[in-house]
Formats: C-alpha cells, structure tokens, sequence
C-alpha cells in the first residue's frame, strides 16, 4: 500500500458513491475525511468502517450549501489535520420528475446540493492549495450534465455548471499548480437510484452497452488516478459503461 499521506476531503462521504470515494484514497494511506450534511449516525457508521479496516478516517457533519457553514467546516478540518490537499466534491441530491410541476423551493434545493456546494467547498479549499503552489479538485458530475435527461431538468442544469465551473476553474489554477478535473457518472448502483423499480432499472441497463450499473468503487478508482495524474487538469471524464 502506497503512503501517500494526503488530507483528502470528500463531500457526501457517508455512503454510496462518496464511501465508495473514500475506501479508494484510504487505502492509499491518505487522510480521508468524510462530510455528511444531516445524518450524522450513518457519517459516524462510515467512519467506523473504515477505521476497522486499518484506514485514517474523521467526519465532520455540514450543510456545504451554507457558505458560513462550510467555512467554519473547514476551519475545524484545518485545524485538526491541515489544509486539505485533495477536494472530492461528490455531495448531491436526484429530483425525478417534470420541470413544470416543481415549485421554486425544490429548484432552488436541487441547484444548492448539486452545484453550490461544489462551489462553497472549492472556494475555502483554493487559497491554501494556491499557497502550496499544489492541490487537487474532482467534481463528481453525472452524464446528465453533458446530455441532459428528461424529468431531470434541474438537476441536468447543476450538473451541466459544474462541468463549466471545473473547465474554467482549470484554466484560472493551472498557473498556481491547482488541478481541476471532473468524472460525469452514469448509473450507479447507489441509494439516488432507489426510485427506479426493478424493472425499470433492468430496462435502462439495456441502452448501457457494458450491460450493468457501475459500482462506487469503480469512481473511487478513477478519482485516485485523477489525483495522482499531474499532467491532467480541465478534464471531463465520463464513467458510463458507454451510455453516451
């Protein structure tokens, strides 16, 4: 096992995608620090696990859509472990359904999960990277984003600007050594899924031509190999099976 020893802070670490994150930079000997946005027994269940396997685990519980929230998220992280090195902003909440029916509360929750928090997070965490002339960003984005999906407007829209934020955030760190890539998800066997019935998920798995959903793991993989690429910055890398 390599030691590489990083602060690596992951958003929406507590489970699915984001646990599946962390489990690929613990065992690399980094620092993973989970955060979780309400359910703290599951964050600390998350934590736990990967303690048990030998791992460097913390979480911490914030509402990244909060930007006074998230700054003193950070100012605690710093303070207990150091400025964070490498950001995985995999925080985010679905909505299925017409754009037409949802009402301003919904659009605006489904922009603030999905977008904002990539925001808020990356804003803290680039003056430090910036000072260590070092530092890595990877936006976990979805498909969506760059195909859009019917019933899924909004949430096509946040991810779509997070894709935009991670190309012109590239260009404007590069300089300083600042890496920023993003991975555009396509379905994963996650809890954001859990509204897809059995027959509906085995009628999707159709149009993928590897013929399964990923498994978080799979993202984890890709994420650690975007960290430790050092030549690769402003990149959009879809991991889709080949859906699109």
């Amino acid at each position: 096992m390599a030691e590489n020893n990083r602060v690596v802070l992951i958003t929406g670490g507590g489970r699915g995608i984001g646990l599946g994150i962390a489990h690929s930079f613990a065992a690399q000997g980094d620092m993973v620090i989970l955060n979780g946005g309400s359910d703290a027994a599951k964050l600390n269940q998350s934590v736990e696990e990967l303690r048990q396997m030998g791992y460097k685990a913390a979480g911490f519980i914030a509402d990244l859509s909060d930007y006074n929230a998230a700054r003193e998220n950070f100012s605690r992280i710093e303070a207990a472990y150091g400025p964070v090195e490498v950001l995985v902003n995999n925080a985010g909440a679905a909505y299925y359904g017409l754009f037409s029916d949802m009402d301003i509360s919904a659009i605006k929750s489904v922009l603030d999960n999905n977008l904002l928090t990539t925001i808020n997070a990356s804003h803290l965490a680039v003056p430090a990277m910036v000072r260590a002339k070092g530092g890595c960003i990877i936006n976990i984005t979805s498909v969506w984003g760059i195909a859009g999906a019917s019933c899924e407007v909004i949430y096509s829209a946040a991810k779509a600007g997070a894709i935009g934020f991670t190309k012109a955030l590239a260009r404007e760190l590069g300089p300083s050594g600042v890496r920023v890539n993003a991975i555009a998800c396509g379905a994963f066997d996650t809890r954001m899924n859990d509204n897809m019935s059995q027959e509906e998920k085995a009628a999707f798995t159709e149009n993928i031509p590897l013929g399964r959903f990923g498994c978080p793991k799979e993202v984890g993989a890709l994420a650690v190999y975007m960290a430790d690429a050092g030549y690769i910055t402003g990149q959009v890398v879809t991991l889709d099976g080949g859906l699109i």
